[in-house]
């Protein structure tokens, strides 16, 4: 009962300081359980695959943390393997400089009763080749971040998959750009034989 009262006051904290000086993940509460699709080191295609997510309150959660809690905001997240020396998917402490969860899936309204928390996301397209996880934010009514869950362990190593970019060519672009190409040559060389035609005529008179 200490524990659960200890917890809740924390939850308590780190939404008040969260309101007067601004969010760090490192004082966000662990409180939702987030689960998706992909297996570990599955590969998907953006634009065709997708990923089911689903969140809940965690059911250790003492009654009443969860009061602030308005939205849930899930993200699509860079794995450490993608960030090195990518400054600009850095992991930073301050949330308004961290760079890690750059992908929207989806933002709803909170549903203590977990009606309305899964959702299906066909992958888009812009999606850049990397390793990834999922994690979703817990925001209260003025959009600061004040709990959160992911997919994976605090170091962010395990339930990581893949995600496979578009590519930049297509065969029927490839194919286009060949035929484009051999009217072109073609069409040079004809333009030549008729210029070499005219001129004989024209000597020939």
């Amino acid at each position: 009962m200490a524990n659960q009262g200890f917890l809740l006051a924390s939850v308590l904290f780190s939404c008040l300081v969260a309101a007067c000086y601004g969010v760090t993940f490192s004082s966000l509460q662990k409180t939702l359980l987030v689960t998706a699709s992909p297996t570990q080191g599955q590969v998907l295609k953006a634009g065709k695959d997708s990923i089911t997510v689903t969140w809940s309150l965690n059911t250790t959660v003492p009654a009443g943390a969860d009061s602030t809690y308005k939205t849930v905001s899930v993200k699509l997240c860079y794995a450490p393997v993608s960030q090195k020396d990518r400054g600009w998917r850095k992991t930073v402490d301050d949330l308004k400089k961290d760079k890690t969860c750059q992908h929207d899936i989806v933002t709803r309204q909170y549903s203590a009763s977990g009606s309305d928390n899964t959702v299906t996301w066909i992958v888009e397209r812009d999606v850049p080749t990397a390793t990834y996880f999922v994690r979703a934010y817990a925001e209260n009514s003025e959009k600061a971040k004040v709990a959160f869950g992911q997919t994976t362990d605090s170091n962010k190593t395990t339930n990581l998959f893949q995600i496979q970019s578009v590519s930049g060519r297509h065969v029927s672009l490839d194919i286009s750009a060949v035929c484009f190409s051999a009217f072109s040559i073609i069409s040079l060389f004809g333009f030549f034989f008729v210029e070499k035609r005219k001129m004989k005529a024209s000597q020939q008179k």
